[in-house]
């Protein structure tokens, strides 16, 4: 076979479509992914008391605190 050069696109006319495409596809990535980062301070409070590992004087104190 004859390659991408007879096709009228060389390598580097490949690369000037792909590196746009890659660069679109990290941003949507990036924008759409879950992670911890999403979670607040009240979240992570609260998902601790209701696993049962702080009581709740130590979560109303700590909730008032982050409100504040």
């Amino acid at each position: 076979m004859w390659g991408f050069e007879h096709y009228g696109m060389g390598w580097g006319m490949a690369l000037v479509w792909l590196i746009p495409i890659a660069l679109i596809a990290g941003i949507v990535y990036a924008l759409f992914r879950r992670g911890p980062s999403a979670q607040t301070a009240l979240d992570l409070l609260e998902a601790r008391y209701a696993r049962g590992e702080i009581d709740r004087d130590t979560f109303l104190k700590q909730r008032a605190d982050l409100r504040r």
